[in-house]
């Protein structure tokens, strides 16, 4: 398993936490489309619907997402 901080955004608090057996590129794959989206033609998304997306293209994956600073800590050294 395997822990991202996923940042979509230039704001911190919109940051979250993906606990998962996918790859960094896998991620990537399913997340750039998303944010491109957004960026270029205006589509709102929000995280719940990047880790459903996931779940959709990589079902048999596990997932565990945490989308509140307050529902993890950071550790920096």
């Amino acid at each position: 398993m395997y822990a991202y901080k996923i940042n979509t955004t230039a704001y911190h608090e919109e940051d979250f936490l993906l606990i998962t057996d996918l790859t960094g590129p896998e991620i990537e794959d399913v997340v750039r489309p998303i944010v491109d989206a957004e960026r270029e033609q205006g589509l709102d998304y929000t995280n719940e619907e990047i880790v459903k997306e996931l779940k959709k293209r990589y079902p048999k994956s596990r997932f565990k997402a945490y989308y509140s600073a307050q529902d993890f800590m950071e550790l920096s050294f």
